[in-house]
């Protein structure tokens, strides 16, 4: 079955689009390659399930149905050969609530909350929005242009004190697109153990990979003496393009912990999205063709983007093994302080500013557009930006 990328859906025109943060932020005149959704169409079999439970018209508080917990038990078997079982997961909407959560649940007041940076921007402020001790640790910068970030374990265990409780981990990695290699998540479970944390792993982006025959090990299954002390985060927004319908998982093998965390969430959460229940498991059950073909696009993409900053005196990026995200480094290509304010205000290219990633100075594009939206934005960047 062939699937449409190239066609553009308009998302800002009122006579065709929706109110969306993407696209509404920003001035009309603005490209907006910046917050991470993408422009295409959800999967056809995504949306014929929400038009049939559209048409049943009747929108009550819903439950996670069983097939569903089925559906994901399947999908883990068979993309990231873990086996879970349906009581390990917990519904619930949105990855960002369930860090939040999770640092209520695992640590107590004044104890420790570790992030690593560059890093999403809402893992920054879950230790101050939760009265919890922010601690921050640094990846090792590529060693020259071109190589990948890397996992500085030292650094990391030099940002350990004994307040530390709780590390916010990445898998695959946002901003700059990394898929950790075993011999950096060995070191990190060691890590983790030795010191007696608890770990969130948010691997949101882990159908995303985009070598060839590149396969996903969730951290808890790959290291099974982890299990009782990971939440696992998953979601189908970033994958199948379906974030406003705020519906995710923490799979948590570990039945205490388990406990503690949706003791945690009782009366914050509301009930699950029902829209968003069908939509995710329309997803994993019959979604795996689409996402194979947007592979392929972002594949595409990313060779595009390459070759464009190929050109660009000062600019340089490690090619992303994930996401639809590119992390460029823009210290050197003469835009100020603030190179994302500049391509914003000269170029009319809106991306995300890496200081809010605890990296002034890069930038993170968004290149899950088509083709000729994307041939839009780098045109115009071009301009500021060749010799």
């Amino acid at each position: 079955m062939a699937f449409d990328f190239a066609t553009p859906v308009e998302r800002r025109h009122p006579e065709g689009g929706y109110a969306s943060q993407k696209w509404h932020h920003y001035a009309a005149h603005v490209l907006p390659l910046w917050v991470a959704d993408m422009d295409f169409r959800s999967p056809p079999a995504v949306i014929d399930a929400l038009k049939a439970r559209v048409e049943h018209g009747v929108y009550g508080y819903g439950e996670v149905p069983a097939t569903l917990t089925e559906t994901l038990c399947q999908w883990s078997a068979l993309h990231y050969d873990w086996l879970i079982e349906p009581a390990w997961q917990q519904w619930l909407p949105g990855v960002v609530p369930a860090l939040h959560f999770a640092a209520l649940a695992l640590t107590e007041p004044g104890e420790g909350v570790l992030t690593i940076a560059p890093i999403y921007p809402p893992f920054l402020a879950v230790a101050e929005r939760t009265g919890r001790l922010a601690q921050q640790a640094m990846l090792a910068e590529p060693k020259s242009p071109g190589e990948p970030w890397q996992l500085d374990i030292t650094a990391l265990e030099a940002a350990i004190t004994p307040q530390t409780r709780l590390l916010l981990w990445c898998h695959p990695h946002n901003p700059t697109g990394r898929v950790w290699c075993e011999q950096e998540l060995a070191q990190l479970a060691e890590l983790i153990e030795r010191h007696d944390l608890f770990v969130v792993s948010d691997e949101l982006h882990c159908d995303l990979l985009l070598d060839e025959g590149a396969r996903h090990r969730p951290l808890a299954a790959m290291f099974p003496a982890l299990a009782k002390r990971t939440i696992t985060l998953w979601a189908p927004s970033k994958t199948f393009n379906l974030a406003g319908l705020t519906s995710a998982c923490a799979v948590i093998p570990d039945a205490a912990l388990r406990k503690r965390f949706a003791s945690a969430t009782k009366g914050f959460f509301p009930d699950g999205n029902v829209l968003g229940l069908v939509a995710a498991e329309a997803a994993y059950r019959e979604g795996e063709p689409w996402r194979q073909a947007l592979l392929n696009e972002l594949r595409s993409h990313r060779a595009t983007l390459e070759s464009r900053v190929a050109l660009w005196p000062g600019v340089s990026l490690s090619a992303p093994e994930s996401t639809y995200l590119a992390w460029l480094d823009m210290r050197q290509a003469g835009l100020g302080n603030s190179p994302a304010k500049a391509l914003l205000e000269q170029a009319g290219v809106a991306l995300s500013d890496g200081a809010a990633f605890g990296c002034p100075g890069f930038v993170r594009l968004n290149f899950g557009t088509t083709a000729a939206q994307l041939e839009a934005a780098l045109a115009r960047m071009d301009q500021l930006l060749q010799a």
